[in-house]
């Protein structure tokens, strides 16, 4: 059984949800998700873990007091550090994807105590990478703003799968899984994502001294079947270098917790077990 509720934090009140027993497992989840996104992984976690799941600010059910302003990565940093503070009792773990990966890194670097492990699935993180190549996915993360500004969501999605390293006429997914619809509700998300988010991610500074010396224990993660040069791919093996810690596979692509999510919950348990 799953129990929502809701947090007031500056400028915002974030819905969230938990459900099942055991450590709890924060997830963060990527791009326009919200906490109905992992509604296919979260059954396979929760009889070993307590899993909470959240709309980010701007998301879904997560009100704003001023919906036409961005948030930058570390107010989102911040709404997951007083979420962590209100409903754990302990340093928690958490699975960061995409987007939320980058959340979690600043987390770790601000608040290591917060967290004992976080798994890093893909970090979108130019600041991880070289300058010239980080300058230029910045670069291309505004023009995809400015395609979706003229043509929409239609025009810009297959440029983000391509950016991403996903393509959509190679689905490969678990037998049995019903496709999450592009519905209203996704369309929305993915507008705040786009015109906000990425904002957040061109702009963003992440202390990476701060990411190297924390306390918590960082697995960078990739999509096995994420193509090697992509975008995201490179973040998380620049993150392994950083760290000096070797980069893990899970099953599937840049959203494989949504396609794989039995294989994921598996790696996963056994990924959080090595943490003792």
């Amino acid at each position: 059984m799953s129990v929502t509720g809701t947090l007031a934090v500056p400028g915002a009140v974030l819905h969230h949800r938990t459900e099942g027993t055991g450590p709890l497992l924060l997830i963060a989840q990527s791009g326009e998700g919200d906490a109905d996104r992992t509604v296919d992984l979260v059954p396979h976690l929760a009889d070993t873990h307590t899993v909470l799941t959240y709309d980010r600010r701007g998301l879904s059910r997560s009100r704003l007091d001023h919906p036409e302003r961005g948030t930058s990565l570390a107010e989102h940093a911040d709404d997951v550090e007083r979420l962590l503070e209100a409903v754990a009792d302990g340093p928690a773990l958490m699975l960061g994807c995409s987007f939320g990966a980058v959340i979690g890194l600043h987390v770790a670097a601000r608040r290591p105590g917060l967290l004992r492990t976080l798994i890093a699935h893909e970090p979108v993180a130019p600041g991880l990478l070289p300058p010239a190549e980080a300058a230029r996915h910045r670069r291309e993360l505004v023009d995809l703003q400015e395609l979706y500004g003229c043509g929409g969501l239609a025009a810009a999605l297959p440029e983000i799968a391509r950016v991403l390293g996903i393509d959509p006429a190679a689905a490969d997914a678990e037998p049995g899984l019903t496709p999450q619809p592009l519905d209203a509700r996704r369309a929305a998300g993915f507008d705040r994502f786009v015109r906000h988010d990425f904002t957040a991610v061109v702009e963003d500074v992440l202390d990476l001294d701060a990411v190297r010396a924390s306390a918590t224990r960082i697995v960078p993660a990739v999509g096995r079947t994420t193509p090697p040069g992509v975008f995201d791919r490179r973040c998380a093996q620049a993150l392994g270098a950083l760290l000096g810690t070797p980069v893990v596979e899970l099953p599937g692509g840049h959203n494989g917790n949504t396609s794989h999510p039995r294989a994921w919950a598996a790696r996963l348990k056994e990924l959080f077990a090595q943490a003792g």
